[in-house]
């Protein structure tokens, strides 16, 4: 059985948390910051946690994380 590939696009975009969960960057932050308010993209600067829904998708691109 050959060894399974990591989905790279998923690698860089994703890493797992100390408790096993996946972590991801927010949206909204690379343009038109104009208009968003110092508040907004300060909270936008914070990693978070990937939906459940989103996970079991994740673990088959990420088979080695």
């Amino acid at each position: 059985m050959p060894k399974m590939k990591t989905n790279r696009g998923a690698a860089k975009r994703f890493r797992k948390t100390g408790g096993g969960r996946f972590a991801r960057a927010k949206a909204y932050k690379s343009h038109i910051l104009t208009k968003k308010s110092p508040k907004r993209k300060r909270g936008l600067r914070q990693s978070t946690i990937v939906d459940a829904a989103n996970v079991q998708a994740l673990r088959k691109m990420l088979p080695y994380l």
